[in-house]
Order: structure tokens, then sequence, then C-alpha cells
């Protein structure tokens, strides 16, 4: 049975990677994989293996919507047998988070889940590894194991529950419209209980910012256990040809319209800007009437669209704007980034832009900030194409899936000789 050697390196490089769901596509699995350091790929759903496999053949306008999400749940490039899915858990904890309707309801199922599938992740152990790639709310049970086991212990985190919590309680505060009141979530000391065990028993806590780092200190998490690890985004992902136009500067924001995205403040720079600027928001948007209704008064709401159809969408645009209270590293910024567009966002999005250089970091909750930068752009075209042609030399330098391997391998022991 590989085990840790002096100074915590594992003599077995190799790292089983458990996870709930598909977080960033299985960027993590599909990198050391492709290092030739993934030992086996743990997850709840996926169409490359188990009884979902099949239905991948299925002719794609005979499937379903509910179908077509599941089979986009596909690890690209591992072979299936490396990759244990429990399907049958991943469809039941799929319907008990539909199913839940209160705050309280909805951190319960995330724990269930997060237990079941750690429970389950042990039950289906193999042996062929040195350590193990967890993340957050889904790892403690893993780790408690690979401890037992002597073994290398990861967990990748996103924004830490108590921030999470905190920064949205402050926006309710100030904008008491903009959600439906929910009665309060008594098992959030559970699960910050389960977040704090899980940074204890792991042996690096890897995070997608500098942000995201802080937060976990602010949180009372092991700032001497944090590693950043940017994350990068597939080559492929491209926007068509951009659109020609002569009107006015055109502004994207992607993502759930809501508290947490920053949208009031998208709201207040466009009421500010009036006809110097054109908004468009494209993501799930389930605000109360009143709300919507002003909002659809000085932004275009498109709703949800899949993944693929949002390329349509970064084409049209000239600029990215996202001022979120709290992410891990918005993946949409990458994307962004990877079109060619300049993004405007906040310090707690986890950006990889530079001030100035492909876009601007704004203060946290100023639409003032945000409205001078748009107009600045707006004026000056130049200035515009300068900061879209750093924006695709930022992505393609430090968010590849080359410069992502190089990070992860200089903070994952066993994997620098590679």
């Amino acid at each position: 049975m590989a085990s840790r050697a002096s100074g915590g390196e594992p003599r077995d490089p190799r790292l089983h990677v458990a996870q709930l769901g598909a977080r960033r596509h299985y960027l993590v699995a599909r990198t050391l994989d492709r290092l030739g350091r993934l030992g086996r790929l743990y997850t709840d759903l996926s169409a490359g293996a188990g009884w979902l496999r099949p239905l991948a053949w299925l002719p794609s306008g005979l499937r379903p919507a509910p179908l077509t999400r599941l089979l986009a749940r596909r690890p690209e490039g591992i072979a299936p047998q490396q990759v244990t899915a429990f399907t049958r858990f991943g469809l039941e904890y799929a319907r008990r988070v539909a199913g839940a309707r209160t705050p309280t309801q909805r951190t319960r199922t995330y724990l269930w889940g997060g237990r079941r599938f750690g429970e389950l992740v042990v039950r289906g152990w193999r042996p062929e590894a040195g350590g193990v790639y967890s993340f957050d709310a889904a790892a403690l049970e893993i780790l408690e194991h690979a401890r037992r086991l002597g073994l290398y212990a990861v967990v990748d985190q996103t924004i830490p529950a108590e921030a999470q919590w905190r920064l949205h309680a402050e926006e309710l505060r100030a904008f008491p419209g903009w959600e439906e009141a929910q009665p309060p979530d008594e098992a959030i000391p559970e699960f910050l209980a389960r977040e704090r065990a899980e940074w204890e028993l792991a042996d690096a806590i890897v995070c997608g910012s500098e942000f995201l780092k802080e937060q976990v200190a602010a949180s009372g998490g092991p700032l001497e256990k944090c590693r950043v690890v940017p994350y990068a985004i597939e080559g492929a992902f491209q926007s068509e040809p951009r659109e020609r136009h002569d009107g006015p500067l055109r502004v994207l924001t992607v993502g759930a319209v809501g508290l947490r995205k920053g949208s009031p403040y998208v709201l207040a720079a466009a009421r500010r800007l009036g006809r110097a600027a054109q908004f468009r928001m494209v993501g799930r948007c389930e605000l109360p009437a009143a709300v919507t209704e002003d909002l659809r008064r000085h932004v275009e709401c498109v709703g949800a669209v899949p993944r693929p159809q949002v390329l349509r969408h970064y084409a049209w645009a000239d600029v990215f704007l996202l001022p979120s209270l709290c992410e891990g590293s918005a993946m949409v910024c990458y994307e962004a980034l990877a079109c060619g567009l300049p993004v405007i966002a906040t310090h707690n999005t986890g950006t990889i832009v530079r001030d100035g250089v492909e876009g601007y970091v704004v203060p946290l909750r100023d639409a003032d900030a945000i409205a001078e930068r748009i107009e600045r752009l707006a004026g000056d075209r130049e200035l515009l194409a300068r900061l879209s042609a750093a924006a695709r030399e930022r992505c393609a330098s430090v968010a590849s899936p080359a410069a992502y391997a190089e990070r992860l391998a200089q903070v994952l022991p066993g994997l620098r000789a590679r």
C-alpha cells in the first residue's frame, strides 16, 4: 500500500481525485491524467462510466433536456476504466437538491450529499495511489480515510461558507427587496464545523485566488496550508468573430443574476450611463417581479443558456463586467479573456486580470467606479483594442492547460520530477 515517505512526499506520486459534481469540467483529474499521475477519478455522475455510458449513443434529437445535461458530464480524455461513478447516488442527490425549499433544507441536503459521497468513495477505495485530491464539503470522510492510511491529502476549497453567508447577509441589508424573505438557516453551524474539520485534516488547501486564500484565513483556517493555483481554460474555448458596430459600448455579464454576483451594481452603472452603453446579462434570473421589471428597463436580460451558446454573447460584447461579492476564481472571467474581452471585476472575483492592463479591478460595491471605467473605454477605442489584445495574451500565458499543470505540479508532491 502506498504511503507517505519522509518529508510528506508519497512513494506513489499518483493521486485519486474525488469530485462531487463536474467542477471546472474535471480540470484537476484531466490535468493529472495528462501528467501520468491520476490514480482514479471518483464522482457522482459521468456519461463516460456506469449505466449512463450507453445513453451517449442516443441521437441528440431524442434526448430530453435533463438527459442532455447529464450526458455533458463527461471527463474528456480519461479512460472509462479509471472512473468510478456512483450513478444511483448522483441521481438521488440531484432529486433532493431540486426538492429543497428552505435554506435549512438546502444546507442539510448538501451535508447529506457530502457525507454520503465520502462514504461511497471510502467503500470503493483502490489502493493504487499515494494520495487524494478532494473538494470542499464532500471531503471529510475521504480525508479521514487518507489520514488512517498515511496518504497525502489535498482539499480544493471554494469560498468558505462563513465568508459567503456574511457577505450575502450584508447585501440583504443593503438591498432588502432583491430576494424573498427566507427563514434562518439552522444547519449553518454543522456546515461550518465540517468545513473546518476538512481544513484540519488536509495536508494542503488549494485556493483558486489570493482572495480565496484571504477568506480561508479570515474564517479561522490554517493560512500556512493554503496554496494559490489559478485555474485554466481549454484552448478550444474562443468566441466567434467579433461583431463590428458603431453604436454604444456593449457590456456583458454572465452568471446567475442576484446579490452575490453584484447585480445591483450592474444596474446602478447602467442607470448612470444611460444610452452611452448597452448592457446585457446572461444567466438565470429569479428575482422578485418588481426588481426584475426595474432591471429590464436598463439591462437586456437573456436568461440561462447552454454553455456552447454563451460564445455568441461573448462575440456580441466589447467589455465583460463582473462586480461579484465573492468567487473562488470566476471561470467566466477566464472565458471572457480567452474571447479577447477586457474585464472589469472586483478583487473578490478572484480574477487574474491586472488593473489597467487586461481590464480594471474596481473597488467592491462601487457602481460609480464601474461606470467611470466603462465610460473611459467607450470614449477611447484604441485603449479598448489594447486591452482586448492584452486579454487574449494573458489568458494564453497564465490560463493555458500547460501553465495550470505547471502550477499544480509545484504544490502536489511527486509531480515536480515529471
